[in-house]
Formats: C-alpha cells, structure tokens, sequence
C-alpha cells in the first residue's frame, strides 16, 4: 500500500475532525512531509464547507458532495474484521466505525433541522399571504354590502323618477337607505346633455333647501349610475329631483326640474 493510499481514509475524517489517537498523530507527520496530501486534506475540508452551507443556501457542486460523502461511507461499511486485520498489517489499532456513523448522524440531524426551519419560514410567509388576501376579501365583501343595502333593505325607499313636461321615457330609479345614509340611483333612456352639461340628482327633504347628491352623464344608451354620493347623516328624504347643470355641479338648483319622484 502506498503512502497516500494508507492515508486515504483518515484524510477524510481528519478533515471531520473524527480522527483521534495515534492514527491522527501518524498522519499530521505524514502530512508534515507531502504537500499532495495537505492539497488533498483541504479540498475535503472545502468539501465540507459546502455541504454545510448547502442546508441554508445554495446547492453545492456535485462533486464536493460525493467526494466528502463517499469518504465518510467507505469507512462506515468498513467491518469489524477488516478493521482488526488492517490494524495487525499496519501495528495501528483502527477507530471505531461507531465515531464515524455519529458523525453522520449528527450532519443528517443539521441538514433534516435547516429543510425543518426552510419549510417553516416558508409557511409564515404563506400564512401572511393568505391573511392579506382574506383581509382584502373582507374589505371588497363590505363594499358590496355598503352597495346593495339600500336595494335589499325592506325599510329602503324606492323612488322612481319620471319626465315632467315629456313622455316617461326616461326613467330613473333611487334606492335610499336613510339610517345608512346609503343612495343607488339607476337611470336609463336619458337624453343626451349639450357640451359642458351633467345631471345632478337632488334629495328634497321633508324641510329644508334641496341638497346635491351627485352628477352624473349617461353613457351612449341613455343609462347612468349615482352610488352612494355623501349625505348628511339621518336626513329624511321627501322626493328626489334632476336638473341641468354645469358639469361641476351645482349647490342649488337650476330650474327648471326635468325628473322628479316621491316615495312609494
């Protein structure tokens, strides 16, 4: 056997730091003298670095792997008899291969708790993730509510608004919640406005000066939307109205009234 092939073995575990007694004593005077072997001691010891870095962080290169592991295997599935045979050839006594297989264990423990706190944090930010989601859910569930309340709710006013001077064609609807102050108004088969003109819905309320509750211009089919514009709190509504305005909207109305509806 020649001097590096019977140094093989324990240059693996030396670099493991599972090299005891006289066999480490043997070899760091071997090691003294051959500059192959300490080249070959500190890849394996690079080997190593790579393996334990790859449990946070990047895949090591294959070979690093191989080379560390089936170092550590070769001595591991060496036999009790072999071992004594070996030791009376060379007047060394053998470690135990019992050192080595806890040492396997040991990195097997390291990698199994690293893939544990990967596949953790990985859940945290999964969980994290799914309660953004759930909150948005919630806030867009709200809305919608906040939308069909005052359509849905038996207490809600429904008002249908209709031409003054012309034929009901044109027709609007408003869905008034007064405890919500909540306001859907539907509109469909307005006429066109001039340039720079807009709808604006008014509340009448039972006293009081008539308060604006948005603008609005309908789309190319005559239809248009109001939904909940701000309203005074609690206010009681008697009808509502439509006039003709600036496209700014107004504060007051401009006459004359072209839709007007009370309750049903």
């Amino acid at each position: 056997m020649s001097g590096h092939e019977q140094f093989a073995e324990d240059l693996a575990l030396y670099a493991l730091d599972a090299l005891a007694g006289e066999d480490r004593v043997s070899l760091e005077k071997h090691l003294a003298t051959c500059a192959a072997c300490r080249l070959e001691l500190e890849q394996l010891r690079g080997d190593g670095a790579l393996l334990a870095l790859s449990t946070l962080g990047p895949k090591p290169p294959q070979r690093a792997r191989k080379r560390l592991l089936d170092a550590v295997a070769k001595e591991a599935a060496t036999s009790p008899t072999a071992s004594v045979q070996n030791a009376r050839a060379t007047g060394h006594p053998r470690r135990s291969w019992w050192g080595v297989l806890g040492w396997a264990a040991t990195v097997a423990v390291i990698v199994f708790a690293a893939s544990l706190w990967k596949e953790n944090a990985a859940l945290k930010q999964g969980f994290a993730s799914a309660s953004a989601q759930a909150a948005q859910s919630t806030r867009e569930l709200e809305d919608l509510r906040r939308i069909a309340a005052p359509i849905i709710e038996p207490e809600a006013q429904r008002i249908t608004l209709v031409a003054v001077k012309a034929p009901p064609q044109p027709q609007g609807k408003a869905f008034y919640l007064r405890n919500r102050s909540s306001l859907v108004f539907v509109a469909n088969n307005m006429p066109p406005l001039p340039p720079q003109k807009a709808y604006e819905l008014w509340l009448i309320p039972v006293q009081g000066a008539p308060i604006p509750a948005g603008v609005f211009k309908p789309d190319a089919r005559g239809s248009a939307t109001v939904v909940n514009p701000p309203l005074p709190a609690g206010m009681e509504a008697k009808a509502f109205a439509i006039t003709v305005e600036n496209e700014t909207g107004s504060t007051t109305p401009t006459m004359p009234i072209v839709m007007m509806g009370t309750g049903e």
